[in-house]
């Protein structure tokens, strides 16, 4: 059985003409999925008894197992997944006024292996299907109060989208198609480490999602230090390709970057930061250190933080400091899933 998340529409076009089917069933089919929500086949009510049948034989409405919500004081909620074969992903959702941000995942563990990330402790499982990907929305959908709707997704969750280009990309058609999720392609945020052929490929995509680049350091010898994938791609490489997006999209790209305490976060970083920033279209999103254990990296001072800031802004950079939230529930990547994962060791 395949999800049907993950089906687009030419696909289940193609499953409703094979078992000849009249092609307005498409739209129907679409309406109960994508508009109704149905987690039960039976539950379309106007599709015959037979459809119905064909749907349960062949695909699911949900895949994952929610194992796990836990909420913040301030209505952040965490939601851990469990996959049919075992595997525990995370999904984080994030009211804020009038915003309903979803951070969805696209990997089980992580292969890039940031030193101060809890996601990629144990490694990357594998890869996450479209249908999982999408799935993930669902799930936050249902924790949600009647009437309301997601409005912005940021793929910064488990995993690297672009090492799971084809997945991260079917997906968010998905999400973006008026037959499907219905959310604007600008409400869409991609997160990458930043894989310079990706992101060019990315450029080509008939989209205007955002894009940003985890760069936590703006020297190859500290970025390296801190991202060890960082070491298969220099900055010049990164940066042309990020020149090459804002060329070709007219998006301006937005730099992420983590304040590790005594690591990154000195006046010398900010300028060095800043010449890279103003070479090309960017702005940055500052982010203090959400504390993971077992790291030993701390989150700079709030005098440290302000400073840091201040000097950007001086050079001109536009940057802004991201709200931390839920660090009540552990709401950095992978956090949930590690101590689930420490959990069932211990026991």
């Amino acid at each position: 059985m395949e999800n049907i998340l993950g089906y687009s529409q030419e696909d289940l076009t193609a499953w409703v003409k094979s078992h000849s089917y009249p092609a307005y069933r498409v739209k129907q089919i679409q309406e109960w999925v994508y508009r109704q929500h149905v987690d039960t086949w039976e539950r379309a009510g106007n599709l015959p008894r037979g459809l119905r049948e064909d749907l349960s034989r062949d695909f699911h409405l949900r895949q994952g197992i929610l194992q796990e919500i836990i909420e913040c004081e301030d209505q952040t909620k965490k939601l851990l997944l469990r996959w049919q074969d075992g595997a525990l992903t995370e999904t984080v959702y994030i009211p804020e006024a009038e915003r309903r941000t979803v951070c969805v995942s696209t990997q089980v563990g992580c292969p890039v292996q940031c030193a101060f990330c809890a996601s990629g402790l144990t490694g990357l499982e594998r890869s996450l299907a479209a249908g999982e990907i999408v799935e993930q929305l669902f799930r936050v959908q249902e924790q949600m109060e009647p009437g309301q709707r997601i409005s912005h997704v940021v793929i910064m969750g488990m995993g690297e989208p672009l090492a799971n280009y084809e997945n991260t990309l079917r997906a968010i058609r998905i999400m973006n198609a008026g037959w499907g999720l219905g959310i604007g392609a600008r409400h869409i945020t991609v997160s990458t480490v930043g894989l310079p052929q990706a992101i060019r490929k990315l450029s080509q995509e008939p989209m205007q999602i955002t894009l940003a680049v985890s760069l936590h350091a703006a020297t190859d010898a500290l970025r390296e230090q801190l991202i060890p994938w960082a070491a298969k791609f220099k900055l010049k490489e990164l940066f042309a390709a990020i020149d090459f997006y804002y060329q070709q999209t007219h998006r301006e790209v937005t730099l992420e970057y983590i304040l590790l305490a005594g690591v990154n976060s000195s006046l010398r970083d900010a300028d060095a930061l800043a010449r890279r920033a103003k070479g090309c279209r960017c702005n940055v999103n500052l982010i203090n250190y959400n504390e993971v254990a077992q790291t030993g990296f701390k989150p700079a001072s709030p005098e440290v933080v302000q400073a840091f800031m201040q000097r950007l802004a001086d050079q001109g950079v536009n940057v802004h400091l991201r709200k931390s939230r839920g660090s009540s529930i552990d709401a950095a990547c992978g956090q949930l899933r590690r101590r689930k994962m420490d959990t069932k060791q211990d026991n």
